[in-house]
C-alpha cells in the first residue's frame, strides 16, 4: 500500500465518503481520517519544490536497497506515467530521508 490506501495521493479530504459496504468506511473512520490527513499535511509541508506526495511515497519506498519493485494503484494513463517516472534511479536525498523518518507512525487501526 505505497499510497496508504489513498491518503498519500494528496487527493483525500475530510469530506470524502465511500459507498455503503466499502471497506474504507471501516478503515477511514472519521477520527482515523482526520488523524491521517493531519499527518499527510505535515509530510506535505516537508516536500521539496517540484515533488508531490505520490512521487515522494514511491521514491521513499524505492530508496531501500531491499526493495526492487512496488505495485501502486493506477487508474489512469497519467497515474501510470507518473508512477513510472518515480523509478528513474535518482537517489533519495539524505536530508529528505531524515525529514521523512521523523513522520513515521505505527498504524493502530483494526478493521473488524
Amino acid at each position: 500500500m505505497p499510497f496508504d490506501e489513498g491518503s498519500l495521493t494528496g487527493t483525500m479530504t475530510l469530506a470524502d465518503t465511500w459507498p455503503k459496504g466499502d471497506w474504507r468506511n471501516l478503515y477511514f473512520t472519521k477520527d482515523n481520517l482526520r488523524a491521517t490527513l493531519e499527518r499527510v499535511d505535515r509530510v506535505r509541508a516537508d516536500l521539496p519544490a517540484g515533488m508531490d506526495l505520490p512521487d515522494l511515497a514511491l521514491r521513499f519506498i524505492l530508496h531501500h536497497p531491499a526493495v526492487a519493485t512496488i505495485i501502486p494503484g493506477m487508474r489512469s494513463v497519467k497515474n501510470v506515467e507518473r508512477n513510472m517516472a518515480s523509478s528513474d534511479g535518482r537517489p533519495f536525498p539524505a536530508d529528505l530521508l531524515a525529514k521523512m523518518r521523523a513522520h513515521r507512525w505505527d498504524r493502530t487501526t483494526v478493521i473488524p
